[in-house]
């Protein structure tokens, strides 16, 4: 039965990834999202904490956390800055399909990468043509002899430019939509591999994303991850499982901005009082919180039923959707609150409206998980 405390291990986890989100992450969040630069010295820190990919199977020599456990910390780091955070993430996307579907010598080499120093990894289904429609991609797969051959363009990565390996999803005739689609290990050394143009974006800027291209890229076969007719099922058990992730770091976001507007609250006057005396703004502030915590418990749950070995996509569906959403209308409050100051760089909402929106589409967005929910309730699967 789902539990709502922690235990004494988990609170220290917490509390380690907490302190380390206010120490090393919230004083250069705004610099980092003005100059969108990804901070490489808190990210070799927070690695060698034990704070980047930690669900890697200890015999990968990674943490071996729980799904539950990786929420907490996603939580903390989303708090400080959700681009540093989204970055860090990535390394967890990357590693989930290898974790699911790699081969014992795969998880080795490529799980090892990540665990034996603080390096980088990539996972690129997001085509310009075929984003929603993962079936839709035209990265294209030939086999010449025992190799694979790779052409095509992936957009929107997080961790191109600094990805020492990807896992690319391409297939082998895209008239065969999902039946068609693989999945390879690529390394980034890997001849015809190139990163293209860093993308200018609204939110998340401190995030690395960019374009990476593959030319003529030869894949040996011992790095096929999954065959033809069974990388689109990959695809989808990785997003399925990663889900619960982005309604953390939606916590984060929210729980964030809450604690920005509360302290604004009791110090901002208008009519000759704090503002927090206005009922107007005690209710956002009390919806704010509703949709905080309600969000926390849809990804407890989805992380509890995940390592109880009842994972339900439904309820990782319910918890990035509600989550997003929650994050974007929570966040919109934050400014709301501040008035003219929330609509300035000088305070913090506005970064966090802005870093919000994405929420609602990388990963599935909020529309296609409504696309999962009701599927799942139209077939009874509740």
């Amino acid at each position: 039965m789902l539990s709502f405390g922690m235990s004494e291990e988990q609170k220290a986890l917490e509390q380690t990834a907490r302190k380390f989100a206010k120490d090393r992450i919230v004083p250069i969040a705004a610099k980092c999202d003005e100059t969108s630069e990804f901070p490489v010295d808190v990210y070799r820190a927070a690695w060698e904490l034990g704070l980047v990919a930690p669900n890697i199977p200890s015999e990968y020599g990674g943490g071996g956390c729980s799904e539950l456990e990786h929420t907490i910390i996603t939580e903390e780091l989303a708090y400080g800055c959700a681009g540093i955070q989204t970055s860090m993430t990535a390394n967890a996307l990357a590693a989930t399909p290898v974790i699911l579907g790699g081969t014992e010598a795969q998880k080795k080499k490529y799980l090892g990468m990540l665990t034996s120093e603080p390096t980088f990894a990539a996972y690129a289904t997001t085509e310009p043509g075929a984003g929603s429609d993962v079936a839709a991609l035209q990265t294209r797969a030939v086999q010449v002899g025992d190799d694979w051959v790779l052409n095509g363009q992936k957009c929107f990565i997080t961790n191109a430019s600094w990805a020492r390996w990807y896992v690319i999803f391409a297939t082998v005739d895209p008239a065969k939509k999902h039946k068609g689609i693989m999945a390879f290990i690529v390394d980034r050394d890997s001849e015809g591999v190139s990163v293209g143009k860093k993308e200018h974006k609204m939110g998340q800027r401190a995030s690395d994303t960019a374009t990476v291209i593959l030319e003529d890229v030869k894949v040996p076969a011992a790095n096929v991850l999954a065959k033809e007719g069974e990388g689109f099922k990959l695809a989808m058990m990785t997003f399925d499982r990663t889900r619960p992730d982005i309604g953390a770091g939606a916590c984060g976001v929210m729980r964030r901005a809450l604690d920005e507007c509360v302290a604004y609250a009791l110090e901002r006057k208008t009519f000759g009082t704090a503002i927090a005396n206005h009922q107007a703004v005690q209710f956002m502030l009390a919806e704010m919180a509703m949709k905080y915590e309600a969000t926390r418990l849809l990804v407890q749950k989805a992380a509890w039923l995940m390592d109880n070995g009842q994972f339900s996509a439904l309820v990782s569906a319910y918890g990035k959707a509600f989550g997003a959403d929650s994050a974007m209308a929570v966040t919109t409050d934050a400014v709301q609150i501040f008035g003219g100051n929330g609509y300035s760089r000088e305070y913090p909402v506005e970064k966090l409206m802005r870093d919000a929106k994405i929420l609602q589409i990388y990963e599935g967005t909020s529309q296609i998980q409504r696309v999962v929910i009701a599927r799942n309730i139209l077939a009874g699967k509740r």
